[in-house]
């Protein structure tokens, strides 16, 4: 495998492999993201493979070489705890972040490839009942239609823009099902004929689905579905057509007892994957790149790293283990990596 894989933790910044994972090295001296900080997203630009945005406690920050050094982009969130990062596969100049907790949970949106951003004004609560300081976790922009953008709050919500973030609606309302307002996930499917596009919504504990383009919602329990574990975490899809899907969970946050479940008919079915070393924690986040669809990543709250070459069907643990892990990303781009000299005693 020819390519840079990156892993971004709680604690110990992001660490980087340019060798398949036979060594990793953390973010040396004198980079904007500290090499003991916090990094809550990884984004590959879809149109570069070089270029890689970081979500950081100090910010946004951007790559250009792969990941192996970063700068911090000037923004209305320095400063701020960045989770989530999305750019628009149609048109990758277009890329929308998300802040939260410790942080106020705020949405931002780049029209140059994230080099530089504006707040686009999406009121949410301080504080919420759940987490305390509600955190945007996921951002999904409509694979066909770049307009058509989604991100989820923990806690606040699953939020809806139909022209390209200008403005946003509320879709968990006391009018629809989605009852539960602990967002964690959410993708939009393309069209597969004869299948139309398809929304998924995951909450802390359920899957909903559409098939109207999101007028309409039907729920399922996760614990009726998945082993009677009900921590539903996140969802990745693996193929281009988005037929095959992966979805983690656990039994609770950090978790003792989680599993990866894999689609093969856009989330109608699902079935359990094979992990030959039980993780120690939930699976907290999917790492993957269209360039070569058989290699997934995958991170557990309390740093195990898993691997698929097939998938996602069969996972493998990586040899090292790692800090809380909080984003996974893959870019066939090596980046010239090495170990930062150490401190002469």
């Amino acid at each position: 495998m020819k390519g840079t894989i990156l892993v971004g933790t709680a604690g110990q910044g992001i660490l980087r492999s340019a060798d398949n994972g036979a060594t990793w090295h953390r973010l040396g001296l004198k980079e904007a993201i500290e090499f003991d900080g916090t990094v809550r997203s990884l984004a590959v630009d879809p149109a570069q493979p070089a270029r890689i945005l970081a979500g950081a406690d100090v910010g946004m920050c951007l790559s250009t070489d792969g990941g192996a050094h970063f700068r911090l982009v000037d923004s209305p969130m320095n400063g701020m705890a960045v989770w989530a990062i999305a750019f628009d596969p149609q048109n990758p100049k277009m890329v929308y972040a998300g802040t939260g907790a410790p942080s106020r949970g705020r949405m931002f949106r780049s029209r140059d490839g994230g080099e530089s951003w504006t707040d686009l004004g999406v009121e949410l609560p301080e504080f919420c009942a759940g987490v305390h300081r509600p955190r945007i976790l996921t951002i999904c922009v409509n694979p066909v239609n770049g307009n058509e953008v989604w991100f989820g709050v923990e806690e606040g919500g699953a939020w809806r823009s139909d022209d390209a973030g200008d403005s946003w609606t509320r879709i968990d309302t006391p009018e629809s099902t989605i009852s539960n307002s602990d967002i964690h996930s959410i993708a939009v499917l393309p069209p597969a004929r004869p299948e139309p596009v398809k929304h998924l919504i995951l909450t802390v504990n359920s899957v909903y689905e559409s098939g109207d383009g999101g007028r309409s919602w039907k729920g399922t329990a996760s614990k009726e579905r998945f082993d009677a574990m009900y921590y539903t975490r996140t969802i990745q899809l693996v193929s281009d057509n988005g037929n095959e899907l992966l979805l983690a969970i656990g039994d609770g946050t950090p978790g003792t007892r989680t599993a990866i479940y894999r689609s093969e008919d856009r989330g109608v079915t699902w079935a359990r994957t094979l992990i030959h070393t039980p993780p120690n924690s939930t699976v907290w986040a999917f790492g993957a790149h269209a360039s070569d669809r058989s290699l997934v990543f995958a991170g557990t709250k309390y740093g195990h790293l898993l691997r698929s070459t097939d998938g996602g069907r069969s996972w493998y643990k990586e040899w090292r283990d790692f800090s809380e892990i909080t984003a996974v990303a893959w870019t066939p781009h090596v980046a010239p990596v090495s170990a930062h000299p150490q401190s002469i005693n």
